[in-house]
């Protein structure tokens, strides 16, 4: 038996003359009530009772008509699934990132990427930029958005955001009024910083600042999210250099001053395995190159 042979026998069901049936299916007749025949001939019953005025379906004929429908109703949904998950459209996609992505690009990514492809579950893990690439080495992951450089060859990355750095104080220091602070004024005070290997790109970045100018930060609290740093500054535990997203973070007790010595950006990356054929994945990659910040 095979799929034609459905097809035929529910036309004809339809229409309940071989005629329009065969018209309609873009055949003749006599091949029509061959195939016909050849369906009753492997299920062992007859589908119609036929006569020179009409053909109608017999009672095992009606009920194998529902089931047939339903089978070729499933068909059609896998067909369909088939095709949106070809293009990226439905499906899961895990996506880890890290913790200050919240304040600048991971809100427009994920509206985003929810308006286009609704279809698609997303499971979101905040992780460091170390975890992420474990997390991607053990096929755990999809996609991430971390802290660059990466240094492994196993992945494809590209750097989608990049932003200033800026000194975060205790709204009660005495440079809180200030309208920008010179890194060299920081050379005493205590430090709130991330371990090196959390990030090392960037942690690296605000060493060398500081050596530039003169000094090694006195490193007196460490932290691994962005947000608990910027709360230990609250507490007057020490001064932090921090991306100027966390701006938005709006933690009481804090002020965000511009550095009055030239710094570079810090960027943030989307990062995917080279070898990833889902297109899930490259629906996204897709959407994040093409979304504003």
């Amino acid at each position: 038996m095979e799929l034609r042979h459905l097809r035929y026998f529910v036309m004809l069901a339809e229409e309940l003359h071989f005629g329009r049936a065969a018209e309609r299916l873009h055949i003749a007749q006599p091949p029509l009530s061959q195939q016909i025949r050849q369906l009753e001939g492997e299920l062992g019953f007859e589908l119609f009772h036929r006569t020179k005025r009409n053909v109608q379906l017999t009672e095992a004929g009606q009920v194998f008509l529902g089931e047939v429908q339903q089978i070729m109703r499933q068909l059609q949904q896998a067909i369909q699934f088939g095709q949106q998950t070809s293009r990226g459209e439905i499906g899961q996609l895990v996506v880890g990132f890290v913790s200050s992505t919240a304040y600048n690009i991971l809100p427009n990514i994920l509206r985003t990427f929810r308006s286009l492809v609704p279809g698609v579950s997303l499971e979101l893990h905040e992780l460091t930029t170390d975890q992420q690439l474990e997390w991607l080495r053990e096929g755990r992951m999809d996609v991430g958005f971390v802290r660059p450089p990466v240094e492994e060859n196993r992945f494809s990355w590209e750097i989608i955001f990049q932003e200033s750095l800026m000194v975060a104080l205790p709204e009660t220091h005495l440079l809180a009024n200030e309208s920008d602070v010179c890194l060299t004024s920081l050379a005493n005070e205590p430090f709130i910083l991330f371990p090196r290997i959390l990030a090392p790109g960037l942690y690296d970045l605000i060493i060398s600042l500081c050596h530039q100018v003169g000094f090694s930060p006195n490193v007196a609290q460490e932290a691994i999210q962005m947000q608990t740093i910027v709360s230990l500054v609250a507490a007057e535990m020490g001064v932090a250099i921090v991306p100027a997203s966390l701006q938005n973070l709006q933690r009481t007790g804090v002020v965000y001053k511009s550095v009055q010595e030239s710094t570079p950006k810090v960027g943030i990356a989307m990062i995917w395995r080279k070898n990833e054929t889902s297109p899930i994945v490259q629906k996204l990659v897709e959407i994040v190159r093409q979304t504003d910040y």
